[in-house]
Formats: C-alpha cells, structure tokens, sequence
C-alpha cells in the first residue's frame, strides 16, 4: 500500500510525464483495436456474401464472340442450347456432379386482387446446393416436380407477404395465377439482402410452358469434384469452354463467347485478397503499437535519469537495489496497465459504434443491394496480448536504465544533474 501511494504521488508531481505515457500506450492500443476491427468488418462482410453460393460450382452463360471463324463474323450472340447441357453431363462427367439449368422469363404473379411483376426461374432442384437459400415455409423444387412437370411454385417471404399481406405463411399450399395459369404455391423462402427475389418453378415446367419451340436452354449450372487448384481449374475451364464453343462454331480460345462463372477460382482469390487485407492491417497496426512502445520507452528512460539524484538519497539511507527496481518496475505495469485498459476500452466502444452506424447497412448499386460492413470487432485475446504486449515493453524499457541507477554508487548518483 505504501509503494502504491508513492506511485500515486510521483504521478501527481508529474502529471504531463505520466499523461504522456499513458497516451502514447492508449493510442497504441486504441488505433490498434481500430484498424483490426474495420478491416474484420470489410473481411466479414465478404465472406458472407462468399457464403451464399457453393464454392465447388460453376454457372454458365451464353456470350458473344469476340473473333471471327469459319466464315462468321465475331460479334454473334450465343445462346446456350440443351445440346449443351448434355454435353455437360456426357463429356465431363470426371468433374461433374449435377448438372442443372436456369430458365428465366417476366410474369405477374396474382393470388385475388394483388398481383405482382417479378421474374420467375425455372430450376433444378440442385439449385439451393449452388445458391444457397434458407427455407421458412414449406419445401423447394424437387425431383417428382421436375419429372412430372408440376406446376409449383417457390416465392420470397416478401413477394408472399404482397400476395396476402395479412397472414402470407397462409399462402403455402394454395394456388396463384402466373398470367393465365394456375400454379400451387409449395415453399416460401427468405428474401436475400442483395435485393434479388425471383419466384422459383420446376425448370421443366417453365421451360415447357416459355420456350416449348425453341432449343434455348437459359444457363447451365453445375457442381463438380476433384479440381481443387487454380491450376485444375484452369485447364478444365478451358477444355469445357473449346467444346462449348466448338458446339456453336466459335473460335476455342474466344472466351467471350461463353462466360465462365466459377465460384471455386473466385474463392481462392478471395482468400489471397483477404490474406493479403489481414497482413496488411496487421503491419499497420503493429507499426502503431510500436510507435506507443517507443513513446513509452521514451518517456521512461527520461523518467529515470530524472529519477537519478532521487535514487542516490534512497541507495544513502539504506535503500537496497531491489526496492529501486521493485518501484520503476510497479510503477510502469501500474501505469500501461490503466491507460492500456483505457485504449482498450475506447477501441472496442468505437468498434461498437461502427458496428451499430454502418455494420450490416446494405448499399444498392441498382443491380443488386450488397452488404459492405459487417461485424467489426477484435477478439478478447488479441485486446489483452496488445495490453500485454504494452505493458511489457514499458517494464523493459523502465528496467534496463533502472538497474544502471540501482548499480550506480550513492556518490555518484547524488551528482547527477
């Protein structure tokens, strides 16, 4: 008790010294916490985008070439077949797994007197696999569906809710009309945060009903195994995309002419992306933390020349070197420790904060509405071993002049200016 009230009484005698100190450690520690948990905030926010589609699938779409061949001329549309979606399954069935499509056309759905104008996809029941989407009610396309050609149908919680919008889970099992047609409504599912709310049906069905005379098969999408470098990918890209090509006369290497979408690829880079993202803010925030370090490294070697004279009274009256090093010692882990808690505290209070402003705020480029914050906070762990980490640093740098002045002969210390 009495080490800790003359601790309190050096501190009160030199008030901007300790001030210092113990900004440059809440700094250290404050900016520290900041960075790590805007970054996280950035990092999270795309992982859960990430996290909606299955990362061993691919999806396909029809493009336009970019290069003339066999006598036709490069800007032609291609649209992609069912003779593709057969080549698919046939041809590459070492990697693929299912394979599926999407057929999308423009209805309006009305159940009474409401009505709605949205876009209704044709799939297969692969389709929550690759896209994933959490069911509320009821169930999504199945295989019975798509065989018999059932006339189903998967709505969004908030394309129900405009059908019938006072009790829409009352929705599941009856039947609505898209245009003239009758179809049962069998699985309601939550609206996704990018905005995207298409109504869901048996891709047969749709098909059947839209494009019953035409040979379009809308997109291709399947899972596959066994690629699992970008290497890998690469080369089954590219052989997939000659044969597609070589399906509509376009030139093998034109890779405008069938769009590629692998989530796989687009995984792996994201993860260099977010590797590189974590290195970095830990570079920066380790480069601030240091700066504290040196501020009080700093600071406590001026406070113990200071401290020198004092030193040689205490060494003249009987003081052992221990007791020297004892009070240098508590008074740097008292004082890192305090203000190391306090940049603490306001690091996470301003992780909170943008946590509660920005964190989960979705921003609508009018194609589709994306999360771009979500959760920025910093582990316990890594807010103590910061503290730590200050706290150490602070000792050492108090320790090693500390120890020079408790060597130091009482004569020689009572003429240090």
């Amino acid at each position: 008790m009495e080490l800790l009230n003359e601790i309190w009484q050096t501190a009160k005698r030199n008030k901007l010294r300790t001030g210092l100190t113990g900004f440059a450690v809440a700094w250290g520690i404050f900016m520290l916490i900041v960075l790590l948990g805007a970054g996280n905030g950035l990092i999270n926010a795309n992982m859960k985008q990430s996290e909606r589609f299955l990362s061993n699938s691919m999806v396909v779409y029809g493009g336009r070439t970019s290069k003339a061949y066999q006598g036709l001329q490069e800007g032609r549309w291609i649209r992609l077949q069912t003779g593709d979606v057969a080549t698919t399954s046939s041809k590459f069935g070492e990697h693929v797994d299912e394979v599926g499509a999407r057929y999308q056309t423009s209805a309006t759905i009305s159940y009474g007197e409401e009505y709605i104008s949205t876009s209704i996809t044709g799939v297969y029941p692969n389709h929550t696999k690759i896209d994933k989407m959490e069911m509320l009610y009821g169930r999504f396309i199945n295989e019975i569906d798509q065989q018999e050609k059932r006339k189903v149908l998967v709505l969004s919680n908030k394309q129900a809710e405009e059908l019938m919008p006072k009790d829409y889970r009352s929705l599941l099992g009856r039947y609505v009309n898209v245009g003239n047609i009758a179809f049962r409504v069998v699985g309601i599912y939550k609206d996704r945060e990018d905005g995207r709310a298409d109504a869901f049906s048996a891709y047969s069905a749709i098909k059947g009903i839209y494009g019953a005379n035409t040979d379009d098969a809308g997109n291709i999408e399947f899972t596959f195994h066994g690629l699992t470098t970008e290497v890998g990918n690469d080369a089954f890209e590219s052989d997939y995309r000659h044969q597609l090509n070589a399906n509509h006369q376009a030139h093998p290497e034109d890779e405008s002419a069938i769009w590629l979408w692998n989530r796989f690829t687009q995984s792996l880079q994201m993860e260099s992306g977010i590797s590189i993202i974590r290195t970095f803010l830990w570079i920066v925030g380790l480069f601030t933390l240091l700066s504290g370090i040196v501020g009080v490294s700093n600071i406590m070697l001026i406070t113990v020349k200071e401290r020198t004279h004092e030193f040689g009274i205490r060494k003249a009256i009987g003081a052992k070197p221990w007791s020297i090093l004892k009070l240098i010692i508590v008074e740097s882990v008292i004082i890192t420790t305090f203000f190391g808690y306090i940049g603490m505290v306001l690091g996470v209070a301003v992780n909170e904060y943008m946590d509660a402003t920005i964190g989960n705020e979705t921003i609508d480029t009018g194609l589709f509405k994306a999360t771009m914050f979500l959760d920025p906070t910093v582990g316990i762990d890594v807010c103590i071993e910061a503290t730590m980490v200050m706290i150490i640093a602070g000792t050492i740098a108090g320790l090693i002049p500390a120890y020079k002045a408790s060597k130091i002969r009482p004569i020689e210390a009572l003429r240090a200016d």
